[in-house]
């Protein structure tokens, strides 16, 4: 399974998750029910650090033909607003305004309205995705001054090339063109352009 970058707001929701204990809840969550066959599903995605949707539950769960099915993927959503409701599940934000919702359990452990236990993921399930959960958010850390650095030389190589070629133009209308002026910017501003094409390339 592809595994997608996770925003910030969606590492912090993993981590409580992963952190959280036994929490109580007001529906069954029994062996063979909607609600538990989604809560086992869900965790198989989020021990891979992955938070699906809807289709891509029902999907893993009831087949692509399933998946298909308007009607039934109404109904499953209609119980994950029940299991939301009793806090089983979150709801991450959305990126664009037409994606589909995407669910993160709030534990891995919960106590249902019959009082039975149960166990979504074992410790050391658990500790394997907090690893590589943690393992992610280094790496993001440490690519973030990257990124910034990158974009600070791309704006001033982009400043720089606007100059340079204005200069060129301005010396170009002049009614005696200076080549002191003109050949030094219209220099700048290719190599410039050769050094954002590079720096833009690298990216």
């Amino acid at each position: 399974m592809s595994q997608r970058r996770l925003a910030q707001n969606e590492i912090q929701v993993l981590h409580e998750a992963f952190h959280a204990e036994t929490r109580s809840t007001n529906i069954r969550l029994r062996e063979g029910e909607y609600q538990y066959s989604l809560a086992r599903a869900i965790a198989v995605f989020q021990l891979e650090l992955n938070s699906p949707d809807v289709k891509e539950l029902t999907e893993k769960l009831y087949g692509k033909e399933r998946a298909g099915d308007i009607q039934f993927i109404r109904k499953i959503q209609t119980i994950l607003k029940k299991m939301e409701k009793s806090g089983i599940v979150g709801i991450l934000p959305k990126k664009k305004p037409w994606d589909l919702q995407r669910y993160v359990l709030t534990s891995f452990r919960f106590e249902d309205v019959d009082h039975n236990v149960v166990v979504l993921a074992t410790d050391d399930q658990i500790r394997q995705a907090l690893a590589l959960l943690d393992s992610q958010s280094e790496q993001d850390q440490t690519s973030e001054p990257e990124s910034k650095a990158f974009g600070a030389k791309a704006l001033l190589l982009t400043i720089m090339i606007v100059v340079a070629y204005g200069t060129s133009v301005w010396a170009l209308t002049l009614p005696l063109i200076d080549p002191t002026v003109f050949i030094p910017a219209f220099t700048i501003a290719i190599i410039c352009s050769l050094l954002l094409g590079k720096t833009l390339s690298r990216d």
